[in-house]
């Protein structure tokens, strides 16, 4: 075996997207030296996904917007769920964590007046999504590594070396992060193209990996979104919470089989794209829940004269959150009247001029074009629900982004829960990054400064150094892709959009005998360019990730945002002020309930009360919020 490749640094960021990046900036602008740790290629981040637009309540297209309306809809659309500070820094913060964006280069997409322009978007009150066409994430991650790239020449004018004090290590797994005495001290990992392993020292770890599609058969994330951080984080002793909570966003491409998953962004619906059924009908004003029949339209009239005049019309319900879309369509489908692939239609050629779709959503027309030969200026596109997000995850301070539990450990981006509760809207994921990326960089650069370095032990290499290599030492043992493949199947069939008591306990009785069979993964051939080696560790991390939804999704009794159960229709307001905390004990995920943080006074006084009644119990109405 050759020598054990070493680095030593203050600060390690897992994850090299919108929130890994933006915690490395802080970082380093506190003076650390911080590494980057990509699974992929650098720039090939999920971030580069989000299609639509960053939320930020600037107030460039409708000056009645700011951050008390972006936090009342980011708290409507998790159905009161979010952990209420989360959302009040992300409302609050949001418009400077843009406008930083655009110091550093990023080029949005302006108004007649050249401010940066703002589009509609599900679930907001207001146009607020800052965007560059339908290509946001991508002009994001393009200007947060450009900025990295600025912090490294000016650390190679000083230090006569650029990686002296920030290195991007690229195609790179870890899988494990280490503990001495109780605190983190850094990770083990290995590269993907040699096999060869690594230790990091740091004691300060903070995780940024994403999300966990890839344990659904049918998602629009990339290969990437196994779960990582979501499962380093329980094996560290942290916490997940509220996993029961998956979005499914309502529009992905259905066919042909090549291209399903595929997202199709909000964009076309919130630029006026309609959802019909086969049979031609603008199907979704038979959805519009009662909590949100005051503020949409319930007739195509009003609903068209909207996009004209938004002041005096209600929003159409294409534009209801998209857990409810999500939920429309699938019941389109079931109900008989969806396309022979399972999907309905959304239309935006009847509304918006060729010219103008090929402006405003020059990548959708390309993806369709080319992926599916549909020309979108004149037919409309074929699209159904697909796992996209999950608002479950590592729970943390809100504050400092700190991993509840773990000292040393952060968390933020979609790994992290709490901020969007039981559903995300559209657009507050590409600021949750920039805000609580940010928040994690402090917290690291604060924590490292009070606590200095903690070496690794030789044992914990050791142990990180066996688990590694023991899929390599069994002989004729399961195979990662078919145990894959059938975890896949469970999650979609039993995990899905619509659950049931039965069906979710089919499902932890089938994941617990994969879990057990994965146990007995063997790996053929050597380490190099060995993909059915990298599985054998995502497949342990997506096994992990879905006992925790299985185990909370069976637990909470109600249907709220994402999760909704056909035993349980209602939500129901007592199962409002539950969080459901994963935690592992070495063999199993166990799930507990805990008191969700009630909302202060002035954030209470910011709602009118008779909605709170829609969400909230007498006792809780009674009390006006805690001061």
């Amino acid at each position: 075996m050759s020598e054990l490749e070493r680095h030593s640094y203050d600060v390690l960021v897992i994850g090299a997207g919108g929130a890994g990046l933006r915690a490395a900036v802080e970082a380093r602008e506190a003076g650390l030296r911080v590494a980057i740790i990509c699974k992929s290629l650098f720039g090939k981040a999920h971030t580069v996904m989000a299609e639509g637009g960053a939320a930020a309540s600037m107030g460039n297209v409708n000056d009645n917007d700011n951050w008390m309306v972006h936090f009342r809809d980011t708290m409507r659309g998790g159905k009161f769920l979010n952990h209420y500070r989360m959302a009040e820094l992300h409302a609050k913060e949001a418009p400077d964590r843009i406008w930083e964006l655009e110091t550093w280069g990023a080029l949005f997409d302006r108004t007649k007046e050249g401010k940066i322009s703002q589009r509609n978007f599900g679930g907001h009150e207001y146009p607020r999504l800052a965007h560059v066409g339908d290509r946001t994430g991508l002009e994001l991650i393009r200007t947060m590594q450009q900025k990295i790239v600025a912090l490294q020449q000016k650390d190679g004018k000083q230090y006569a070396s650029m990686e002296s004090n920030v290195k991007v290590f690229a195609e790179l797994t870890i899988t494990d992060i280490l503990k001495e005495n109780g605190r983190v001290s850094g990770a083990y990992g290995y590269w993907r193209e040699s096999g060869a392993e690594v230790l990091f020292e740091a004691p300060t770890v903070i995780i940024a990996t994403g999300g966990v599609g890839k344990t659904f058969k049918i998602t629009s994330n990339s290969w990437e979104g196994t779960g990582d951080g979501h499962a380093l984080a329980l094996k560290a002793g942290a916490n997940l919470v509220d996993m029961e909570f998956l979005q499914f966003h309502p529009t992905g491409m259905v066919w042909p089989p090549s291209v399903r998953g595929i997202l199709v962004t909000e964009s076309v619906r919130g630029e006026g794209g309609v959802l019909t059924n086969t049979a031609g009908e603008r199907f979704m004003f038979n959805y519009i829940p009662d909590v949100f029949k005051e503020i949409y339209a319930d007739n195509e009239a009003e609903a068209d004269r909207w996009y004209v005049d938004q002041d005096n019309n209600r929003r159409p319900p294409e534009l209801l959150p998209r857990d409810e879309v999500a939920r429309a369509i699938n019941s389109e489908v079931k109900a008989g009247r969806g396309t022979e692939h399972g999907g309905v239609f959304l239309d935006v050629s009847k509304r918006l001029s060729a010219e103008v779709i090929k402006k405003r959503l020059p990548s959708m027309w390309h993806q369709f074009f080319e992926l599916a030969g549909v020309d979108i200026t004149k037919e409309p596109m074929e699209v159904g629900p697909t796992c996209h997000y999950v608002m479950g995850g590592v729970e943390v301070d809100p504050d400092s982004a700190a991993a509840v539990g773990v000292p040393g450990l952060f968390a933020a981006g979609e790994v992290a829960g709490g901020m969007h509760g039981s559903n995300r809207l559209g657009g507050n994921s590409l600021t949750d990054l920039l805000v609580f990326g940010r928040r994690a960089g402090i917290g690291a650069a604060q924590y490292f400064k009070s606590n200095g370095k903690n070496p690794v032990s030789d044992s914990a290499i050791r142990t990180a150094a066996t688990r590694i290599q023991a899929p390599f030492d069994r002989e004729g043992g399961e195979n990662s892709y078919a145990l894959h493949a059938e975890l896949q199947e469970v999650a979609h069939n039993l995990v899905g959009i619509i659950r049931t008591a039965s069906e979710l306990e089919d499902a932890i009785t089938q994941i617990a005998d994969i879990r057990k069979r994965s146990a007995n993964v063997s790996v053929s051939g050597g380490r190099k360019f060995n993909p059915g080696f990298h599985l054998a560790f995502d497949l342990d991390n997506m096994l992990l990730v879905a006992e925790s939804t299985a185990k909370s999704a069976i637990l909470r009794e109600e249907s709220r945002g994402g999760h909704t159960r056909e035993d349980f229709p209602g939500m129901n307001n007592k199962w409002r002020q539950i969080n459901h905390i994963s935690s592992f004990d070495g063999v199993q995920v166990n799930v507990r309930q805990q008191a969700l943080p009630a909302l202060p006074k002035e954030l209470f006084d910011l709602f009118d009360i008779h909605e709170l009644e829609k969400y909230m119990t007498q006792e809780e109405i009674a009390k006006g919020g805690t001061n």
